[in-house]
């Protein structure tokens, strides 16, 4: 039963492929801490986040927002739901205020009822906004959406078998009759973080940040036979099944929130953990990939959010107020202008092979693999499969992501995950410092004619054992070999 409902899913959901994703932020509704609204949409243009979800529709950001290229959503606040649900003239009157006085020279794309207002009074207030909408004839140019908490899915794992709290049931129904007959995103919050520090480690950190995982270490839908190498597609999956047993297949989802904190909260809210899991995000958004039981159907997030605030206990802001960066990240790819790809080891692939590979890679490839070293920023995780895609993707990236500079005799795959993580950052240089690209041609490998003294002297072929100590006896040993 759940595989034919995944079926369906995937089905109907197919027209939502050809959209453009994004990837934008939210920024909140205390502004009076931040910069002055020019100063914050010139601070969005120079990093090209191409799209905001404000909290609330306030003029003088919406005014600083119009003639730029950014997409914004604004928000009705949730103590404002009543009266709109109860009036249509209201509804008409609040639209009048905050959106048509701004539109088209801010551009409104958006109207999120509400921040996870879980109220009866939802779909009336959907229903006069729309109406609303309707008379101003805008009703396709902006659509109509409510933010939700992922609270709402019970038995969230395995997706397949995800489903709403059936006492929202009066909620979510209308709402998605409403979405679906508006050709609406449903818009949810998903936050891989909170599901790892509430997990007791059962939801790996690893898994968390999109890092990549050995086959053993992925998470399996039994129905499905489904692999998830991240907590992301996990939940956007769950969120999908919800949807399918309330026969709504064909919804296309918005993440409303999601992000890492830098600081407070747990020992994992770090900075490098933060600037991980969103460019990570970032990147395996903008490929359009999908998820596993949903491939190819376009998912879009806001990242939660634009500044670190003050009264809160985590600090989840890309900046401070003051518009210094928390971490470095690249917001290039996010407007869909870029298809960045990434060189991988294959899950399951056979260890020799990959051995070999590596060996190649970081002998006659050409790839320097001293950050692998213990020590260095690349040595973690300590495993063949993270230390060959590191070399991997050193090599396609140096090769300028040429065909077939991805294969190594079959053990590497591309994809759209960065392999770097933290202050392990490969290079996205398609040459080397004297402008000639590495070694073109990836030679026939074997164990034993793959072996070289470049591979050598960073420990790699000296001996059979792969451990955590792999560095050290392997330069010993090898440093016997070379003299």
């Amino acid at each position: 039963m759940e595989i034919l409902v995944l079926f369906l899913l995937v089905s109907t959901l197919s027209t939502a492929a050809a959209e453009d994703a994004f990837v934008g932020v939210n920024i909140g509704a205390n502004i009076s801490s931040m910069l002055h609204p020019t100063e914050v949409a010139a601070l969005l243009e120079s990093h090209q986040i191409n799209h905001v979800r404000l909290y609330d529709a306030d003029a003088g950001m919406l005014l600083a927002l119009a003639n730029t290229s950014i997409a914004v959503s604004v928000s009705i606040p949730n103590d404002e739901i009543l009266g709109i649900s109860q009036s249509n003239s209201t509804a008409a009157k609040w639209l009048t205020q905050n959106v048509l006085t701004h539109y088209p020279h801010t551009n409104i794309t958006t109207i999120c009822v509400g921040a996870d207002a879980l109220t009866p009074l939802l779909p009336n207030a959907l229903k006069h906004m729309h109406s609303a909408l309707s008379s101003a004839n805008l009703e396709k140019q902006i659509k109509i959406s409510a933010p939700l908490p992922y609270t709402i899915i019970i038995n969230s794992f395995p997706p397949s078998q995800a489903y709403f709290n059936k006492s929202l049931n009066p909620i979510l129904i209308p709402l998605l009759k409403f979405l679906q007959s508006t050709n609406s995103h449903f818009m949810i919050s998903i936050y891989p973080y909170l599901e790892h520090v509430r997990s007791n480690d059962s939801v790996s950190l690893d898994y968390a940040l999109f890092k990549p995982l050995p086959p053993n270490k992925q998470a399996v839908d039994a129905n499905t036979s489904l692999r998830y190498e991240n907590a992301f597609d996990a939940m956007v999956d769950a969120v999908y099944s919800a949807m399918a047993n309330l026969n709504f297949s064909n919804v296309p989802i918005t993440v409303a929130e999601s992000g890492w904190p830098s600081q407070g909260g747990s020992a994992e809210a770090t900075s490098d953990n933060a600037r991980t899991y969103n460019m990570n995000l970032v990147q395996h958004l903008m490929n359009k990939s999908g998820t596993p039981g949903s491939p190819g159907v376009a998912v879009s997030a806001y990242i939660y959010e634009l500044y670190n605030q003050a009264a809160q206990p985590l600090n989840w802001g890309l900046f401070e107020a003051n518009g210094e960066a928390v971490y470095t990240m690249d917001f290039g790819s996010s407007n869909g202008s870029r298809n960045q790809t990434y060189c991988a080891a294959k899950a399951g692939a056979n260890e020799e092979l990959v051995q070999a590979a590596l060996d190649w890679a970081c002998g006659a490839g050409g790839v320097d693999c001293s950050a692998l070293m213990e020590g260095q920023p690349c040595f973690e995780p300590d495993t063949l499969s993270a230390h060959a895609t590191y070399a991997f993707d050193s090599y396609y990236q140096a090769m300028g992501r040429a065909e077939g500079s991805c294969d190594f005799n079959g053990v590497a795959a591309i994809t759209s995950t960065t392999p770097s993580h933290g202050s392990c950052i490969i290079p996205q240089s398609a040459s080397d410092k004297n402008g000639s690209r590495l070694n073109s041609t990836a030679p026939a490998m074997d164990s034993e004619s793959s072996y070289s003294s470049a591979s050598l002297a960073y420990g790699y072929g000296c001996g059979d054992a792969f451990s955590a100590n792999r560095f050290v006896v392997g330069l010993i040993g090898c440093v016997a070999l070379l003299f």
